[in-house]
This record gives structure tokens, sequence and C-alpha cells, in this order.
């Protein structure tokens, strides 16, 4: 469920605001957490009945639509390029 190390950290070098960016900018939270979304889903169709990771799952995506949110008031083209990169909207 959750991501191991070196793909976090290829993640975080990939969408990066700047040099001095160690995952703390949104872009590179909202890369890491959609990685997450992504590998707990397939657990959930695999175990539809864990309840406790399933209330995980939300709120992992409810913090996404947050940053994401975030992101969307600050600069729309980076909106658009992130939402686009990772595969959010059809």
């Amino acid at each position: 469920m959750s991501i191991e190390k070196t793909k976090k950290t290829t993640l975080i070098k990939e969408y990066k605001s700047s040099e001095k960016d160690n995952g703390g900018s949104a872009p590179s939270q909202v890369a890491v957490l959609t990685e997450r979304i992504r590998n707990l889903t397939d657990h959930m169709k695999a175990n539809h009945k864990d309840q406790h990771s399933k209330r995980g799952l939300l709120l992992m995506v409810n913090r996404r639509k947050k940053l994401l949110a975030y992101i969307k008031k600050r600069n729309v083209s980076e909106y658009e390029d992130l939402i686009k990169k990772l595969g959010l909207r059809k």
C-alpha cells in the first residue's frame, strides 16, 4: 500500500519545483499521493471488505483534492500540466 523509497524519491525529483525542494511542494506531494492512491486502489479491488484501508484511501483522495485546488488557485497552467502528466482527468 505504501510506496518504496526509491519510487518516492524519483517522483519527488520529477515533480519538484526548485532545486532545494525535498518533497514539500504541492506538485510533488500530489505526485506521491497519486502513486499511493493507485497502489491502495489495487489493494481495495482484491480486499473490498477492508474498511480501515478504505478510510485511508478516502483521506488521501481528499488531501490530494485540496492540494490540487490550491495549485489551481495559484497557477492554472501549472495545474493543467500536472493533471495531464499524472493522468488524473480524462
